[in-house]
């Protein structure tokens, strides 16, 4: 039987899943498991953590991912994120940046499986909540076939039972992190056949899912799948995913979603957060409706400047249905002129 909650994910994507876009995809679904960006170990066990860490309860399920190599390092961020209720800890062997890279973390991992699963195993004696692992397939010249295989069985002898695995090898060298996401091919029947070989385990598929078409295709392969840019430019369609992927009636349209986030806007405008610092996320919400170059140049232009408030939503959800009505307008007049 597939785990509910690992049904449809949102990837951790840096600089853009943070705590306000969290909170925008909890009013589409209720459902669907969310991710933090990537947090360092060192961050959190010498930064800010209170705002590194911040979320709002609303935002449950919620899981928290860390990046990082050193066993000890990563069960004292794991049980720090415990503490803090986030309902899963993940750890990051997929992100190819040169940065994450100098780090000894992220997918330059895949060389070391044995280290990963000695990491999971630190994580995993130090938390109750799920431990798991984001991978990728395998890295530069690497077999896919040898190197996922590998990682996944010794992480699960370490006790791992949930794998997300991103269907692409990440290349180290001569890649930017963004040719990454699209340059070296998918393979999805791959992370299939690790979860026919594996039946056991909860394979999460991610990489390239671009619709809810798509993800309930994966589904009949896989036990769960994670959306990334799909659901961050395009965050309406996560309005359908309480209903298609979880087989609730929920449904939320996107100016229902606007509607049901104002009131955390309100409170975050209060307590001295910037406007543009949750209207960033929502621009892509209207992608492909009439009024949606209105509504992302007002929430732009507008929602930059000091002091904009709530005031810039509304009058972008007004363009919004003002063209709608326009068009309405005009297609009832061509029907009587018919």
């Amino acid at each position: 039987m597939k785990k509910q909650h690992n049904l449809l994910c949102i990837a951790p994507m840096m600089e853009w899943t943070d705590r306000h876009c969290r909170m925008l995809h909890r009013t589409l679904s209720a459902r669907a498991l969310l991710y933090t960006e990537m947090l360092t170990t060192g961050a959190i066990l010498h930064g800010d953590r209170a705002r590194l860490l911040a979320y709002d309860p609303a935002e449950h399920p919620v899981a928290l991912q860390l990046g990082g190599s050193e066993p000890a390092d990563l069960a004292a961020a794991a049980r720090i994120g415990e503490a803090e209720g986030y309902d899963e800890i993940n750890l990051n062997v997929g992100c190819p940046s040169d940065r994450v890279q100098s780090g000894r973390f992220g997918a330059c991992l895949m060389r070391e499986p044995e280290l990963v699963a000695e990491c999971m195993a630190a994580i995993g004696g130090a938390v109750k909540v799920p431990a798991t692992v984001k991978c990728r397939i395998g890295v530069d010249d690497q077999d896919p076939e040898e190197s996922l295989f590998a990682l996944v069985d010794l992480c699960a002898k370490a006790g791992v039972t949930t794998f997300v695995v991103h269907a692409r090898k990440a290349w180290l060298q001569g890649l930017s992190p963004k040719e990454n996401r699209d340059i070296p091919p998918l393979d999805y029947p791959l992370v299939y056949r690790l979860k026919r070989e594996r039946p056991d385990l909860t394979i999460v598929i991610n990489g390239g899912v671009g619709s809810l078409d798509e993800a309930e295709a994966h589904l009949a392969q896989v036990d769960g799948v994670m959306l990334g840019r799909a659901a961050y430019h395009t965050p309406d369609l996560l309005g359908d995913v309480d209903a298609r992927i979880f087989g609730e009636a929920r449904r939320m349209t996107a100016v229902a979603a606007v509607e049901a986030y104002k009131p955390y806007i309100a409170r975050e405008l209060a307590a001295g957060t910037h406007l543009a610092a949750m209207t960033r996320h929502m621009l892509g919400l209207f992608h492909g409706v009439p009024g949606a170059r209105a509504w992302r140049r007002i929430l732009t232009v507008e929602g930059v400047k000091a002091g904009a408030g709530l005031e810039v939503i509304d009058r972008a959800l007004a363009a919004i249905s003002g063209l709608q009505e326009q068009r309405l307008a005009r297609g009832l007049e061509a029907g009587e002129a018919a």
